[in-house]
This record gives C-alpha cells, structure tokens and sequence, in this order.
C-alpha cells in the first residue's frame, strides 16, 4: 500500500513537471505568475484591464495592495506619480485624455476629469473626487 502512494506521488509530481513544461512552450505560466500593478484598472467584474505598452510612471514607488489606495485623500494621491500615471492610462482608455503619460497632475489632466465628469452627470470641478475614481474603476 505504501509502495503506491509513493508511486502515485512519483507519477503526479512528474505529471506536474510535464505539463509546466509544455505550458511554458506556449507562455501560459508567464500569463498565469505575471505580477499585476496594484494601480492596474478594474472593471466592474474585477477583471484587469494592464496594458502591453511600458510607460515612464509604470516603475514609479507604490504601494503592494491595492486597498491602501482606498484610504489615501485624493490630495494625496494626486501628488503620487504611479497614481497618476495610472490616471492617465485610465482616462487615455476611455478617451478623454491625449497627452503623455508622464505622471503629472497637468491642465490636460484636469481638462480630462472635468470632460468625463460632465458626460457622466457628475459635479464638474475637474479635481479627483471618490465618484471620478469610481468611474475610472481605480482604487
């Protein structure tokens, strides 16, 4: 008896080993063990939506979870570039922002919110607000 649980534990783990390795043939793991950006944006489903282009801000410092993002003021974040660079990306998404991706709380930024604000029946002040970053799916 003993003899098949070893024998049973040889063939998994084996079986484990040759399935990684074909998977690594069609980079499935690189898919499955990739890190993801705490700032990445959400959808509604909670589905990523990181991007395949690397921008200035993507090795900016920031924090490992994302529900830390939750607590901070948005005067805080605003001054965060990863956060910012991540705003952008997001408005860049939908279509509201054109400029570059620098992390920098800019006119053109604002200019972005305000716009978005307006379309979805929001206060226009053009400032980051809880509803904006609820729009935008962020943290």
């Amino acid at each position: 008896m003993i003899t098949n649980v070893r024998w049973l534990a040889v063939i998994l783990v084996l079986g484990c080993g040759v399935s990684i390795a074909r998977a690594d043939e069609y980079d499935i793991i690189d898919d499955i063990f990739r890190s993801t950006d705490p700032l990445a944006q959400r959808d509604e489903y909670g589905l990523l939506h990181q991007g395949r282009h690397v921008n200035a801000t993507d090795f900016a410092p920031r924090y490992q979870y994302r529900f830390i993002y939750y607590f901070k003021a948005p005067e805080q974040l605003v001054l965060q570039p990863a956060y910012v660079g991540s705003l952008q990306t997001a408005l860049r998404r939908l279509g509201y922002y054109c400029g570059p991706m620098d992390g920098v709380f800019s006119a053109e930024v604002a200019d972005a919110i305000a716009r978005l604000q307006k379309n979805y029946s929001m206060r226009v002040t053009g400032t980051l607000t809880d509803p904006v970053r609820r729009a935008l799916h962020m943290p």
